[in-house]
Order: C-alpha cells, then sequence, then structure tokens
C-alpha cells in the first residue's frame, strides 16, 4: 500500500540508534528523506540493521554539533535520550531557536494515521497505555480482550515492536486501496466501484444518483417556500437507509434565491436490492444554494427529541459520516504501551481512550522532577479520547482537566463540557460506567456500576443525578490465571480501555479467564513443601514492588509473604515499602548494592532481615523462613546491572535455585 513521499529529499537528522531510532530512520527514509544517524556509540546494537536496510543513510558517532541542525529540515529524537542530557542541550537550544520541532515516533505515528485518514478512511481504534507500572501487563491483557472481541488487532510501543515498524509491515501487506482523491475523480457511470444507491451531498448542492427512487416537479425556478427540499451544505456520500420507516419529506430553511422543489422518497420494503433494482429514477439537476442561516435556539428549553426539533424550527439533513473503509491487514485497533519517554512532548496523538495506571518514582534523572513526570503520563489522554482514571491515585486522579466552559455568544449562558472519564479501582464503583472491586462473602468480583434504570429506559442521565446504582458482577477475581490485587486492577484497565470502544463485555471476559500473564512480573514457578514461589524481576522500581506485595499479599492472607529485595536503587527512596512490607511480610532477604539503604528503610517494620552475598543464598534462606502456605516473592525493587546482566538474569538465576530446591526435595526428576 502506497504512502506519501512527503519529505521528498529533505535532509533527517536522527538522534539515537536504539530500536525506535531505527524506526524513525526507515520511517523518514520511507517518506523520501536523506537520513543522517547519530549515536554515542561507536558500534550501536542497531547499526548492522541500519547500514543493511538503509545503504544509503549516513551514520556518525560520537560528539554532538549543534551546527548540524542547520543542515537538518526533520529533526527526530530517540526516546532514550534525555531533553536534560548535556551532550544534547546545545544542539536542542539551537534547534528551539531556529523554530525547528524535535519529533519523536509517536509523533510521526500520530500523523501517519492522520494522513491515511485522509487518503484513504482508515480510521482505527487507539487504545493507549501508561503508568510507572503494570504497562505491559494491562496492554497484554487489553490487546487479548479485543482480539477475543473479533476485531483486528496489533500491540506495539514501549517494549516493542515499535510503532513505526508495526505500521511500516502492515502496510507493505496491505493491497491499495483507491484514495478520496481517486473516488472524487471516478467515472459516474463505473457501477463496479460506486454505491448501489446514494444521494451524493456536495457544498450547496444536491444530486440523486442512479438506483436512488427520485421525484422532481417540472418546474426548475420554482421559489423557496416551506415545502422547498434542500440539503445542508456539506461533503459526504450519504447511503439512503432503504430499511428506515417510510418518512414524510425533510424540510430546511434556504435563503432567498432560486431552487429546484426536489422531494426524495423513501419506500419501506423488505429487500434493499430488488428494489434498487426496479426502481424508476429521474435525474434532478444540480443547483446551488446559499448556505442556510441556523435559527436561533430558545434559552428557555433543552430540544431533547427530534419531535422537539421538528416542532422548533426545520430540521437540517445531517447525513452520518462515511463509514471507514475497510481492510485486510491494517488493524482495526492498536493497542499503545507507551512510557513517559515516548511520551514526553508529543503533539497531535489523538487515541480513542487512554489510561494512566498509577504514579510513583521513576525516572525522575530523565525528566527532572516528579511534576514534569506526570505532565508527560497525562499525554496520553490526548484532547478528545476518553480517560481511563485510577481512582486509587491521587497522583493519576489530578491529570485529570478541569471541565472547559464554552461561551454560547448572543446572550445564552456558558455551557460546561467535561471530558469522558472511566475510573476503576479496588473499591466498589461510585459512578454509572467505573469499574472496580466487590468482595461478597469472602469472595472478590470484578464489577461494573450502572443506572438502576438505564437498562430499562435507555436514557442518559446528567452525571450529579444522585441515583442508585446496580452494580454488574462480571468474574470472580479468582477466575483470573495471574495472581494479586494489582492484577485485578490491570484487568478492569483493560475492561474499561475496550469497552471504550464498544468491545461487547462476554468473549471480553472469556478471554481474561485465558491470559497467563508475562514472563518476570508476579510470575508463578512452583510450590516446595506448601511454599509457592514467585519470580517478579520485572519489579525494578519501589512502586512495581509496593504493587505486587500489596497485590499478592492481599490474596494470600492471613498467610504471608518471605521476600527478596535489593540490587541498584538508583536513588529511589524505600521508605515506601515500609507499611506493605509490615502488613505482609513475614521475613525479608537483602541482596546487592543498596540492600544497607533498604534495611534503614524498613528498620521500623519489626519484620526479620538477612543480608546475603547472593541471589542463591538468600533463596535457600527464604525457603527456611516460610511457612505452609507462606509465598517466596523475588520483588527487588531495584534495578539489576549491580549483580546482573539484566532483569531476565536475575530471574534466570532465581527460577534455577528455586527448581535446584524441588530437586533436593525430591520434587522434579
Amino acid at each position: 500500500m502506497d504512502f506519501p513521499k512527503r519529505h521528498q529529499d529533505i535532509p533527517a537528522l536522527v538522534l539515537g540508534l536504539g530500536d525506535s531510532g531505527l524506526a524513525m530512520a526507515a520511517w523518514a527514509a520511507r517518506l523520501g528523506a536523506r537520513v543522517t544517524v547519530w549515536d554515542s556509540r561507536e558500534q550501536p546494537p542497531q547499526l548492522g540493521a541500519l547500514r543493511e536496510r538503509l545503504p544509503d543513510a549516513r551514520f556518525i558517532h560520537g560528539e554532538l554539533s549543534p551546527e548540524w541542525v542547520d543542515a537538518a529540515t526533520l529533526l527526530l529524537k530517540s526516546p532514550g535520550l534525555s531533553p536534560l542530557d548535556p551532550r544534547l542541550a546545545p544542539l536542542l537550544a539551537r534547534a528551539a531557536k531556529l523554530g525547528l520541532r524535535v519529533r519523536g515516533e509517536l509523533d510521526l505515528f500520530a500523523e501517519a494515521l492522520a494522513e491515511l485518514k485522509a487518503l484513504y478512511r482508515y480510521e482505527p481504534g487507539v487504545l493507549a497505555i501508561t503508568g510507572t507500572n503494570g504497562k505491559t501487563t494491562t496492554t497484554s491483557m487489553t490487546a487479548l480482550l479485543v482480539d477475543r472481541a473479533g476485531r483486528r488487532v496489533a500491540m506495539a510501543g514501549n517494549i516493542g515492536p515499535t510503532l513505526l515498524g508495526t505500521l511500516a509491515d502492515a502496510l507493505d501487506k496491505e493491497p491499495q486501496p483507491r484514495s478520496r482523491d481517486e473516488e472524487a475523480e471516478a467515472p459516474a457511470d463505473a457501477p463496479a466501484d460506486a454505491p448501489e444507491s446514494a444521494a451524493v451531498v456536495d457544498a450547496g448542492v444536491v444530486r440523486i444518483d442512479d438506483g436512488a427512487p427520485v421525484a422532481a416537479t417540472d418546474d426548475a425556478t420554482a421559489r423557496p417556500d416551506e415545502d422547498a427540499i434542500v440539503d445542508v451544505a456539506i461533503e459526504s456520500v450519504m447511503p439512503l437507509d432503504i430499511d428506515a420507516a417510510p418518512s414524510a419529506t425533510a424540510r430546511v430553511d434556504v435563503a432567498n434565491g432560486d431552487v429546484p422543489n426536489v422531494e426524495v422518497l423513501l419506500d419501506p420494503v423488505e429487500d434493499a436490492s430488488q428494489a434498487i433494482a426496479a426502481a424508476p429514477v429521474e435525474r434532478a439537476e444540480s443547483v446551488e444554494a446559499p448556505a442556510a442561516e441556523p435559527a436561533p435556539v430558545d434559552d428557555r428549553t433543552a430540544l431533547e427529541t427530534v419531535a422537539d426539533l421538528l416542532d422548533e424550527q426545520p430540521l437540517p439533513i445531517k447525513p452520518p459520516p462515511p463509514r471507514p473503509a475497510e481492510f485486510d491487514v491494517l488493524p482495526q485497533v492498536w493497542v499503545l504501551e507507551l512510557s513517559s519517554f515516548q511520551l514526553d512532548g508529543v503533539a497531535g496523538f489523538e487515541p480513542s481512550a487512554g489510561a494512566v495506571l498509577n504514579i510513583t518514582q521513576d525516572h525522575l534523572d530523565w525528566h527532572g522532577d516528579m511534576p514534569a513526570y506526570a505532565r508527560a503520563k497525562g499525554r496520553v489522554f490526548g484532547e478528545r479520547g476518553v480517560l481511563v482514571i485510577n481512582r486509587d491515585d491521587p497522583e493519576v486522579e489530578a491529570l485529570v482537566p478541569a471541565p472547559l466552559v464554552v461561551k454560547q455568544g448572543r446572550g445564552r449562558p456558558a455551557k460546561t463540557v467535561e471530558r469522558d472519564v472511566v475510573r476503576f479501582g479496588l473499591d466498589a464503583p461510585r459512578r454509572p460506567g467505573d469499574f472496580g472491586l466487590l468482595v461478597e462473602n469472602g469472595m472478590a468480583w470484578l464489577v461494573r456500576a450502572r443506572e438502576q434504570e438505564e437498562e430499562l429506559k435507555g436514557l442518559k442521565r446528567r452525571k450529579d443525578d444522585d441515583e442508585p446504582l446496580s452494580i454488574q458482577r462480571l468474574m470472580p477475581a479468582d477466575a483470573l490465571r495471574v495472581r494479586g490485587r494489582h492484577n485485578a486492577a490491570n484487568a478492569l484497565a483493560a475492561l474499561a480501555l475496550a469497552s471504550a470502544i464498544d468491545c461487547p463485555l462476554a468473549p471480553m471476559l472469556h478471554g481474561l479467564r485465558e491470559y497467563r500473564g508475562e514472563p518476570h512480573r508476579v510470575e508463578f514457578v512452583t510450590t516446595i513443601k506448601g511454599v509457592d514461589f514467585y519470580d517478579d524481576s520485572k519489579g525494578t522500581n519501589v512502586g512495581a514492588t509496593v504493587a505486587a506485595v500489596t497485590g499478592l499479599g492481599a490474596d494470600r492472607a492471613p498467610a504471608r509473604l518471605v521476600m527478596i529485595l535489593g540490587g541498584d536503587g538508583k536513588g529511589q527512596d524505600f521508605s515506601p515499602l515500609a507499611t506493605p512490607i509490615a502488613l505482609h511480610a513475614r521475613a525479608v532477604a537483602l541482596i546487592g548494592r543498596d540492600a544497607p539503604q533498604i534495611e534503614a528503610a524498613l528498620k521500623d517494620s519489626g519484620v526479620p532481615m538477612h543480608r546475603h552475598d547472593s541471589l542463591e543464598a538468600a533463596t535457600h534462606w527464604a525457603l527456611a523462613q516460610a511457612h505452609a502456605g507462606d509465598s517466596v516473592l523475588l520483588s527487588p525493587a531495584c534495578a539489576s546491572l549491580d549483580m546482573f546482566r539484566n532483569y531476565a538474569h536475575r530471574a534466570e538465576v532465581f527460577i534455577a535455585t528455586v527448581r535446584e530446591l524441588a530437586e533436593d526435595e525430591g520434587l522434579i526428576g
């Protein structure tokens, strides 16, 4: 499928050659740009792929020169590079002085979707997820639910695959559709590509295509009166609703001028195709008419029904927008995991719905401070999408924008416009449409709130109406294969997101029962002597470990957890661990460089602690401390690089040690 070469022969400078940098370089080249890529490393991991895929691209490394910006028309920055990085600061300052905007991969992705919509009517749903913790799990859950609801879905973003790489692959496989320009230029007598029956409405012009039942008066220059029939000014193709009930002629006020007295009559029929084939056709001339002035609205009443509108003023004909085009490969829904790095500074990104799962201290070295970090997260909502909000997190609630006050004019009162917000949390929901958790007789249920009479009347009430809620039980939390209340919260967020694009509940709930979780995220390993072992090596910050301890601890109560904590703390404050450790832990094994700092933060928790030189020793000690029914949880709250290659390597060592313990007990072999 073709994509316009909007950047033909313009110079593009890409900063950083990681996965995202390579994807941006390839996309810029696809659009015709002359690509230069910079990286501080002489041999970045993606250099071979760059040379193979883009042999004409230029690669430079080492110190950045601000003057390079002078030769660039397109400046692209990889998400791993902080705008506060002293290596980049002079170059970014020069770009700002020249008025050259710095774009990222998400900017290019948003621009590409807008281009595809304009050219081919490609209008997918876009569900975007961010948060300090739980992004990958919630993204995977959401994609699974959308898939089970019968939509073609693509998952991309933070941990891969890249946004632009996924889009480029789909475009390469998609057959070439006709663009809107090509459709407009198609001859009127091309039956293979034209709709069987349509009223085509241009700006102030009514044309009735062949196949539509038409009656026209003989007097084509009749003066407009209350029986004059004219469509509103709009550019669209309006399919005739042949299955609709018979209707009288709709009337529209027009300014004084010569217009045809034309009636479009829709007969009630059983078989639309037979009616189209049999219908006699008289062709009406196209006559231009000035745009209609809207009638003033009475301030005293709100017109809520079609009948009210017909009583008060002529009814403008507003055809529905054209249906999105059908595609064979391009996703119907995109589910995106987005980091604060990717969201920082993005413009023009407009998802159907965006979710912020939680906000705790992380990446402050990249953003500078917590307010900047939170602002970056808040960009996931765009300007028009549904906001999916964790009501249990005050930092997330603070991102909900204040209602917009719109002046109406002509002495009418201002109108307050609120964003569409859906909340989820680990308590019972309090507003219609919200999701939550309800515990009844010791069983926790995933639930959704609805107004009690919602199903009976099918009417929307004002948000401030104090009406009793009906709680809809969706499924027991224990039916989830992933453990922990934090995973129940992730499931609620996924349901809220997919529901925002009208995915049906029943297949989604079946999908939730199938979801088995992501590697190294509170992942069950095995049971030894009645003690369960869980690998949460991906818990590399305090917020992730607090969520794991709170979620798994609540699930396993009154049994306790034996924790393994420690590693490279990245300068974090460990004090938020104290309360959940005191509530749920039996003992704590400490490893790694920042074990002393964690020990100091937990000294008043009353929980026994012991430092170990290796993860293997800590795992053996943890089993010795645990009672039957307890769980050993590796959730370090730290990065792994002081002792391991990465968090996956740390998980491998833990799992191997647990298996050795199981073999010693005669459970394996």
